[in-house]
């Protein structure tokens, strides 16, 4: 069956959705918007709830994306629910291994089993200034550094053995044989371990990846449980879907690796009032907001482009140094499309670029199987246009149809985020 997490972020993705009379813009500092909004998802019987993460606060005047610190608020949501999972990022270049893996094995802990982590290595040089460096280390740098993160995070999961634990009152209270140190010594990391936390529920939380690059597709077959993709239409989809799944195959990987492209729905009982709803998030949107959401996208200040003319001719995808799978994404609309400045700022105000849905419940039942059935997705990373509304439309309108096909399921099957994506737990190493 597909597998469906949902994507948080702020209002909604649209970059207008907090502007909207009815967004909980002024909930985004309370914990109970969020806990509802994951008890939403859990009614629906999606998979996980995944954050992304950012550090630096960006052009405030634009509304923020981001509020509560991501690992935070997950220890509250996964008190407030039973079964969903959660997934946030945790970036391999402003982390040390050791924090990391004391934090994520900490979550999963608390909820039972229900965490995973997206590695990421971070985007931009205000984020780097944030945490004392003068600008991102080299896309090959934070590649080599976020494979070797990974590695020592997994060592130190696998520090304590499942049975280390003994709680003798007259012995010890864990095995010493049982719990070692890992003695890593790398390019970047020096960790002797072992954890200070014993061996997570799920043996390793769920490991998601992003990268859409060479150094990020490589990265992905190698370590990735589930992947998600940016893809702007079916080829491109397939064509991803395709490269990742031989490449975990050519790397002596014979296991199941999810592959879960983003996706923005826009869904009414018509087809028109599902337009009328993205139409009026985009009536919303200041034109000196959107070019501020290009500029960060393409690398390069756009804001005396002619708003009615072609988009101007873009570096190629080598040449460019920021984050790809988007780049890449823009770059497919602008060829295929060919749209004027406007219309791109349109195409790229909610999700950036991921593929957009708009339409009736079965329609929009009917493109996500047409991808799932045609080596396109796995399943989706829903970023709903605005929240609460956009999530609780999916939920109510689209999942019913989508369960009355046999395609997602009724009720949950586990209670862990692994049973969840059908991915078996890890032997300790």
């Amino acid at each position: 069956m597909m597998h469906i997490n949902l994507f948080l972020m702020g209002c909604g993705h649209h970059r207008a959705a907090w502007r909207h009379p009815q967004s909980a813009v002024e909930q985004l500092g309370d914990i109970r918007y969020y806990e509802r909004l994951a008890q939403t998802a859990e009614r629906g019987k999606l998979d996980a709830v995944f954050f992304a993460d950012s550090n630096s606060a960006g052009n405030v005047s634009d509304g923020s994306w981001f509020y509560l610190e991501p690992l935070t608020a997950m220890a509250a949501m996964s008190r407030a629910t039973e079964k969903i999972g959660f997934i946030s990022t945790v970036s391999s270049t402003f982390y040390t291994p050791f924090h990391a893996a004391r934090l994520v094995a900490s979550l999963d802990h608390i909820s039972g089993g229900r965490i995973g982590w997206n590695v990421v290595t971070s985007m931009f040089d205000v984020e780097a200034r944030n945490h004392g460096y003068e600008s991102m280390p080299g896309h090959a740098e934070r590649y080599r550094r976020a494979d070797e993160f990974v590695q020592a995070v997994l060592g130190l999961w696998d520090s304590w053995a499942d049975d280390a634990l003994r709680f003798d009152r007259q012995g010890h209270y864990a095995d010493p044989a049982k719990v070692r140190p890992i003695n890593h010594q790398g390019e970047f990391f020096r960790v002797d371990g072992p954890l200070n936390v014993p061996r997570p529920v799920q043996g390793h939380p769920v490991l998601f990846q992003a990268g859409a690059s060479e150094p990020g597709r490589e990265l992905a077959a190698r370590c990735a449980e589930a992947i998600y993709a940016v893809a702007y239409d079916l080829p491109a989809a397939q064509s991803y879907y395709r490269d990742i799944k031989q490449r975990v195959k050519a790397g002596g990987r014979e296991v199941y690796v999810p592959i879960l492209p983003g996706l923005v729905t826009y869904v009414a009982p018509t087809e028109a009032e599902a337009k009328a709803k993205q139409r009026e998030l985009d009536e919303l949107l200041p034109v000196d907001a959107s070019l501020r959401q290009l500029a960060m996208f393409i690398g390069q200040d756009c804001s005396s482009w002619d708003l009615d003319a072609p988009v101007p001719t873009l570096p190629p995808l080598e040449e460019f140094s920021g984050p790809q799978g988007r780049y890449s994404t823009i770059l497919r609309i602008i060829e295929t499309e060919q749209p004027t400045l406007r219309q791109l700022l349109g195409r790229l105000a909610a999700g950036g670029g991921h593929c957009t849905m708009v339409g009736t419940p079965r329609q929009i039942a009917d493109k996500m199987e047409h991808w799932f059935r045609n080596e396109g997705a796995d399943g989706f990373n829903l970023m709903p246009p605005s929240l609460p509304g956009g999530i609780e439309d999916f939920i109510e309108q689209v999942v019913p149809v989508l369960q009355g096909r046999g395609l997602f399921r009724t009720e949950y099957q586990g209670r862990t985020l692994r049973e969840h994506l059908g991915l078996a737990r890890p032997d300790h190493r």
